[in-house]
């Protein structure tokens, strides 16, 4: 079964085979075909913790890229990232939590690495 397109995203999953097993993929691919699978279920709003980690850096843009264009599309993206310049570089708003409270909303001009530091490691929280 081919790996189902969102509007203009394209998937480049690489392998030997079209029947190859997902789990036999590099961990890139397993991730762009796990994707695939959640968006299949067209999803208004997709929830992803974590997306590159493990990945290698090339695989990481791509996904990247997919995001963007899901996003562009209408699609709403939730991600949950440790990687600061991940969340700098993709999200239109950064909520910031510390000890499982959000500290910090911050809007895209507003968040940078001293912004999110500082919401991440102060006390006070913010009023959101």
């Amino acid at each position: 079964m081919p790996l189902p397109e969102c509007g203009p995203v394209a998937w480049r999953v690489k392998t030997r085979a079209l029947d190859a097993v997902a789990g036999t993929l590099s961990g890139g691919n397993q991730q762009k075909v796990v994707l695939a699978k959640w968006l299949a279920t067209t999803p208004k709003v997709l929830i992803i913790d974590e997306p590159t980690r493990g990945i290698d850096v090339g695989t990481k843009a791509e996904v990247h890229r997919m995001m963007s264009e899901l996003a562009g599309q209408g699609l709403g993206i939730l991600m949950i990232s440790s990687e600061l310049p991940e969340v700098l570089g993709m999200a239109d708003r950064v909520f910031v939590m510390r000890e499982g409270r959000i500290t910090a909303e911050l809007d895209r001009t507003e968040a940078n690495s001293e912004s999110v530091m500082f919401a991440a490691t102060h006390a006070a929280e913010a009023t959101v």
